[in-house]
């Protein structure tokens, strides 16, 4: 995984009830911080973005990601949408450049 970018595009994962879908993706996120090989950054656009504030459970995990070394990044242009910034807790405001060049240089793996 460590040379992999997740890009995460939604505050759940797979089509369904959303209670469901955020259940999904916490999981994922508590799983992936379980490993040892780790990716190398984790992108959130879209309503993916929530997934870093308070009200998301998998935020811990992703702050947890963030001690251990991965770069955690949120879309600036979504999290100003979603009128976010002060309620993350996990991640820095990142660019869709910044997005560019990781994919330019590592193979992104896509939650949808």
């Amino acid at each position: 995984m460590n040379n992999k970018v997740i890009l995460v595009s939604s505050n759940q994962l797979g089509k369904g009830p959303e209670e469901l879908g955020e259940g999904i993706l916490e999981t994922f996120f508590t799983l992936l911080k379980q490993r040892e090989d780790l990716p190398a950054a984790i992108f959130f656009m879209n309503s993916g973005v929530l997934t870093l504030t308070k009200d998301s459970l998998a935020s811990v995990h992703l702050m947890e990601l963030e001690e251990k070394g991965v770069e955690v990044l949120a879309c600036k242009t979504c999290v100003d949408f979603f009128d976010v910034e002060n309620k993350l807790t996990a991640g820095k405001i990142s660019s869709m450049a910044q997005f560019i060049d990781l994919a330019a240089k590592y193979e992104v793996i896509t939650l949808c």
